[in-house]
């Protein structure tokens, strides 16, 4: 008998590597009894009154009585259990974020996209852009990492960037770059920016006024930080972009770029022409309309997906009257490109189902997630000073991956946190920088991330996949933020 060729080894697919998540976290439901805390009422002072703000009593903490702990392997009657996570996962939250807001938010902008797309315009347009500009390249990768570091490090940019990273893509390609590189200068660099920002309203503004310290205090430190971070991004991502332009065989995304790319050479069936022109004016009028409405209107997922659906309507009446597309092509488009972004919005919901398993994220509600963060909060206290801020950065990363939204994460472990910097001798200050590097960094790996699955996904880039490239840079990332959280207790950040 001949001998069978070895089947290369693959790393499993990103929906084994969430089931098998799904059955620790059913384990641990059965395994770690659930605890709660308190809630309390906090007169926080304004400039015309006086308000209360809910916090948590850190010395509140009981653990849970009920003998019935644990998820069952199958709940009734719309309860949680290991085998309702998906649906449950999927239908949780509201529409301003995630699991069901941002789940519609990628079919709507998938669908919108997959029209424009249909149409042929923007790899014509990129195709004359490329050829007209080939002088100003090596400004583009800097330029866009920076402006997007911005974005997340002074509105809080996050899901926006699934977005950018569907407009962009195409051009990337063109340029001979790759997905990851598309997901590099938007995705990440939101997200270094979110991390290292000294104004973000959504992270360091909550954290420090549930910290009880000065809004938007000890800028300095964390503007030179965003500085450092942003500069090795740049660093980064332009050497990586450099060695895939040599060697576009070298990329991870190497297969899906190269199906990406035949669809748009097919999808060009037109030399740039009128209708190109008309097309992408209307295009980039909704763009500025989106940037318009997140800057000065503080639009969100509910408004941007709309949007952005308005904008594919407009595209596909320009493209039937112009005689590019037929009716039937722009439909086909829309279903095309919202189902080629299916798998993601499927991972974004059934990801969710983790924290439902463990209890969900309610303080006040039972939940092993309340005494996970109760315990390791507790270990704090008896170790030096420098160990002690180094965990807390460690345990704030950690947290992360269940709790993936910044001001979620913040109301949940910072009136532990706070308090504990105290008694190691910390100021509060360095308690939330912890928070928000340890929250924002960590986005750029977590599969319960609902803004990356969205970018990964729209760039055709499987979890598995993107883990194979970041795990290093994943590294690089933490170990500058070990070293300014050492920093901030040398210097007594205050």
């Amino acid at each position: 008998m001949a001998n069978q060729a070895k089947q290369p080894v693959s790393m499993p697919d990103a929906f084994v590597i969430l089931f098998f998540v799904m059955v620790l976290a059913a384990l641990a439901s059965h395994l770690i009894p659930a605890g709660s805390f308190d809630v309390i009422e906090v007169a926080a002072p304004t400039d015309s009154a006086v308000k209360t703000k809910s916090r948590i009593d850190p010395g509140s903490f009981t653990l849970a009585t009920d003998s019935s702990a644990g998820v069952p392997l199958f709940a009734e009657g719309g309860g949680v259990g290991f085998l309702n996570y998906a649906f449950e996962g999927m239908v949780s939250g509201n529409k301003w974020g995630s699991a069901v807001g941002v789940i519609a938010f990628i079919l709507l902008t998938g669908g919108a996209f997959g029209i424009i797309m249909k149409t042929g315009a923007i790899h014509n347009g990129i195709l004359a852009l490329i050829e007209k500009t080939k002088q100003l390249e090596f400004v583009f990768i800097p330029l866009l990492f920076v402006l997007f570091s911005l974005g997340g490090a002074i509105f809080g940019m996050g899901e926006e960037a699934i977005a950018f990273c569907i407009v962009l893509l195409p051009l990337m390609l063109a340029l001979g770059y790759d997905a990851i590189t598309t997901v590099l200068v938007t995705y990440i660099a939101t997200q270094i920016g979110f991390a290292t920002s000294w104004m973000n309203p959504f992270n360091v503004a909550i954290a420090q006024g549930i910290a009880e310290i000065p809004l938007l205090s000890g800028a300095d430190l964390r503007l030179v930080m965003w500085l450092v971070f942003t500069l090795f991004g740049v660093i980064f991502t332009m050497h990586y972009a450099a060695r895939i332009k040599r060697d576009p065989e070298s990329s991870l995304s190497f297969e899906s770029d190269q199906q990406l790319r035949s669809q748009q050479q097919q999808q060009a069936v037109n030399s740039y022409s009128a209708i190109d022109s008309v097309i992408l004016l209307a295009f980039f009028a909704g763009l500025i309309w989106i940037i318009w409405g997140v800057t000065t209107r503080q639009y969100y997922i509910p408004e941007i997906a709309s949007q952005f659906f308005t904008i594919g309507i407009v595209v596909a009446v320009i493209a039937v009257v112009g005689k590019r597309l037929r009716v039937n092509d722009a439909a086909e488009g829309f279903k095309q490109g919202a189902s080629e972004l299916l798998p993601a919005a499927l991972i974004v919901g059934m990801a969710k189902g983790i924290v439902l398993l463990l209890g969900g994220d309610n303080p006040e509600t039972p939940s092993v997630l309340n005494t996970l963060l109760y315990y390791s909060g507790q270990a704090l206290g008896d170790l030096p000073a420098y160990l002690s801020a180094w965990l807390m950065l460690v345990i704030q990363s950690v947290f992360n991956f269940f709790v993936a939204s910044g001001s979620g994460q913040a109301a949940l472990t910072m009136p532990l946190i706070a308090p504990l910097a105290d008694m190691v001798g910390l100021s509060r200050q360095i308690a939330v920088l912890a928070f928000q590097l340890g929250d924002g960094l960590t986005n750029c790996i977590i599969p319960t991330s609902a803004a990356l699955i969205g970018c990964l996904g729209v760039v055709r880039v499987d979890w598995t996949i993107w883990l194979k490239f970041v795990w290093k840079l994943q590294l690089w990332l933490f170990a500058l933020a070990s070293i300014f959280m050492l920093v901030a207790v040398a210097i007594g950040y205050q």
